[in-house]
């Protein structure tokens, strides 16, 4: 038996990724290896939990992965750890269709637990009806307690306590707000940053919740049976050399996307901001990012841009990446720099429109999936999707959102998931 659940919340904003953080942190600090995951497509969130656990976060998707995959991750690094906790998504229900890949269906297809967060500043014993109402609407997953979020008194907490009592769900206690713990935000979510110090703000999230929850019956409220897993194949098939750009301007990388590349040989890393020399490679992977944040730098390395420009191998750009490749990128204050030129486009970040939601390509026969989330634009609408190309949303709607595929390359907006689908990224790619 060991510790498994979700950390879910009514609606986004509630505190959950705080919250996560501060019991990942908790956790660690007690001695026991902890192993966090993100619901969802989420980069960002990711990269905090990797920070306050010391473990590395794994996605789980239930649109992006094919089902057997996703189980095959969650028990396997599950396995290798004391405690899993999963980071929920929006809010517990909300999924890509009605409940379709949302909290709740993770939780209920991995049989674990629900801890639900809640805003409670606003609230008194209506509450019990909120708690109610999550507790019956999806029979399936069990929420095995609350913790209220944004409580300052004990007076307050005291009638929130009540009215989980009422309902059946255990209170474990209660966060006055504090906001010495909140983490910086960006325009893609919360960041992280060399100027800021995150250990000093997750380790007081971490004092902040262990003051006024008891872990202990967290622990025990969501203990699970363990489940043998085994691990990935990690032999390479091929050996292909595989460079990845990796720095504060490009680093959107699932961590299954890069043990699924390492399958084909070695991975290098490489960064357009300070390399002046590309690493020997017969695949570039350009991930997404923030390059709109360092275009003054990307423009300067003229070295690397050339060394592009001549590149004769393959190349798989996402996002940022694609930005990258193509003529040049508008930053908010209408200055145009200069990109590498691979591709007819170009981007602006003046006039920022949000662009979400998940993505499946149709390249031919071969199907891959992903999801699509920035604010930059085309500054005109390219026409470089291919007859044969078919982009779908979650609704199998069929959208407009521009690929460019030629024998070697394959740019969009999109970021795919490929852990379990190699063999399509390679027929697409070319890739022996």
């Amino acid at each position: 038996m060991k510790p498994q659940f979700l950390i879910a919340a009514p609606h986004s904003g509630a505190g959950k990724t705080t919250v996560t953080l501060a019991l990942l942190r908790a956790l660690r600090r007690s001695g026991r290896k902890v192993q966090p995951f993100k619901c969802g497509p989420d980069y960002l969130d990711p990269k905090h939990h990797t920070l306050a656990a010391g473990q590395t976060s794994v996605n789980l998707d239930q649109y992006m992965m094919q089902e057997q995959h996703l189980l095959e991750l969650y028990h396997w690094y599950s396995s290798q750890a004391d405690v899993s906790i999963i980071e929920g998504v929006m809010g517990l229900f909300d999924g890509a269709r009605k409940m379709e890949g949302s909290s709740a269906a993770l939780a209920a297809l991995l049989d674990i637990p629900v801890i639900l967060v809640v805003n409670a500043k606003a609230m008194a014993y209506s509450a019990a009806a909120l708690l109610y109402g999550y507790k019956h609407f999806f029979p399936e997953i069990q929420i095995a307690g609350v913790i209220f979020n944004f409580v300052n008194t004990p007076s307050h907490y005291r009638i929130l306590e009540e009215a989980a009592a009422d309902v059946g769900i255990p209170a474990l206690g209660y966060l006055p707000e504090q906001p010495e713990v909140k983490i910086p935000s960006r325009h893609l979510g919360l960041h992280i940053s060399a100027e800021t110090d995150y250990d000093k703000i997750i380790d007081a999230a971490a004092d902040h919740l262990t003051a006024h929850i008891d872990l202990e019956q967290l622990l025990q409220q969501t203990l699970r049976p363990a489940v043998a897993a085994t691990a990935p194949a990690t032999t390479p098939s091929t050996q292909l050399r595989i460079a990845v750009a990796q720095d504060e301007a490009f680093n959107f990388t699932y961590r299954e996307n890069i043990n699924a590349l390492s399958q084909l040989g070695p991975v290098t890393y490489f960064s357009p901001l300070t390399d002046t020399a590309l690493p020997e490679a017969d695949l570039l992977y350009l991930p997404g990012g923030y390059p709109e944040l360092h275009l003054p730098q990307l423009a300067a390395n003229r070295t690397l841009l050339e060394q592009l420009r001549q590149y004769k191998g393959h190349i798989l750009a996402e996002c940022g990446g694609m930005m990258y490749l193509g003529e040049s990128i508008v930053d908010e204050n209408g200055t145009a720099y200069p990109m590498v030129g691979l591709l007819p486009v170009q981007t602006s970040m003046q006039r920022k429109k949000l662009s979400l939601g998940y993505r499946e390509i149709h390249i031919g026969d071969v199907v891959l999936r992903g999801h699509e989330f920035h604010y930059s634009q085309f500054t005109t609408p390219p026409d470089i999707t291919q007859t044969d190309i078919r982009v779908l949303n979650a609704r199998n709607e069929i959208l407009t959102t521009p690929v460019f595929h030629t024998s070697s390359i394959l740019a969009s907006y999109m970021h795919f998931y490929w852990g379990d689908q190699l063999t399509g990224l390679k027929t697409i790619l070319g890739l022996p």
